[in-house]
C-alpha cells in the first residue's frame, strides 16, 4: 500500500507536466511543474477528506469489504490513468487518493485484530512494511525513464505506462480485502 501511495502522489508531477507541456496546453516546463503541483495538492485534500468519508461508511460496511472495494476503485481509476490520454487521466490519478484515504489504517486494524499481546510485535512488522515506499517509487522512475513504452500495438509515454506498478499493488490490496472479508469474516 505505501508504495502504491507514495507512487502516485511523487509521479502526479511528471504526470501533469507531461500532459501541460504537451499539444494542445505547449505551457513552459516550469509553469506545468507549478500546475501539476496544484493537482498533487488536490490529492492530498481529497485523501484527507475521503478519510472522514470512509471513516463514516465502516459504521455500515466491513472493514474487508470497504478495502476491497477501495482496492477496487483504486485499481479502476489507476488503469484509467494508464490508459486515457489528456487531462481525463490527470483527473483519475488525483481520484486515486480517495481510494487510498482509508486503506491503512484498514489494513493495519485487519492485521492486528486478535492477535493479544502479539500484537505489539505484528504492529512492529506492519509498520517496517512501509519500506515498500522507498522501493517502488525508483523502479516507476527508472520506467519513466524510457520515454515510452511499446506494447505490440499500443504505444504508452512511459509515465503513464509507470502505473503498472501502482496497479499492482492494488490487485495485491484487493485481494487482501476479499480473503479477510470472505475467509475470516471481518
Amino acid at each position: 500500500y505505501v508504495g502504491a501511495q507514495i507512487m502516485c502522489w511523487t509521479f502526479i508531477i511528471h504526470y501533469g507536466t507531461a500532459l501541460f507541456t504537451a499539444s494542445p496546453y505547449n505551457m513552459q516546463e516550469q509553469a506545468a511543474e507549478v500546475l501539476s503541483q496544484k493537482y498533487n495538492i488536490a490529492a492530498m485534500i481529497l485523501f484527507c477528506s475521503s478519510r472522514f468519508v470512509c471513516t463514516y461508511l465502516l459504521k455500515y460496511v466491513k472493514p474487508g469489504a470497504l478495502l476491497l472495494a477501495l482496492a477496487i476503485g483504486g485499481f479502476a481509476l489507476t488503469l484509467a490513468t494508464i490508459l486515457i490520454q489528456g487531462i481525463a487521466g490527470l483527473y483519475c490519478l488525483v481520484g486515486i487518493s480517495a481510494c487510498m484515504s482509508l486503506m491503512f489504517p484498514t489494513i493495519y486494524g485487519i492485521a492486528l485484530k486478535g492477535l493479544g499481546e502479539d500484537a505489539k510485535l505484528a504492529a512492529a512488522g506492519l509498520i517496517m512494511a512501509i519500506l515498500g515506499g522507498s522501493v517502488m517509487p525508483p523502479l516507476q522512475g527508472a520506467i519513466i525513464d524510457l520515454g515510452s513504452v511499446n506494447l505490440g500495438a499500443l504505444t504508452l509515454p512511459a509515465v503513464h505506462a509507470s502505473f503498472v506498478l501502482p496497479l499492482v499493488c492494488f490487485v495485491v490490496i484487493a485481494v487482501y480485502g476479499f480473503r479477510t472479508h470472505h475467509y475470516h469474516m471481518d
